[in-house]
């Protein structure tokens, strides 16, 4: 996860080249989500949620 970058930045070309989900320009992940944490990405609607340990369910 970045907080900052461009279109061509290069951890979006990595992980695009290895098939792994990113989140770029995340505004205010740092002090939203805590290390360690677990979120889950939906690229296809563009959505970031954290996971609740109770549930498992953002």
């Amino acid at each position: 996860m970045k907080t900052t970058c461009c279109l061509l930045a290069h951890a979006a070309i990595v992980a695009r080249e290895f098939g792994i989900p990113a989140v770029l320009a995340a505004a205010g992940a740092r002090t939203t989500l805590t290390e360690g944490g677990l979120v889950r990405v939906d690229g296809t609607h563009g959505r970031v949620g954290v996971v609740t340990e109770n549930t498992g369910r953002n």
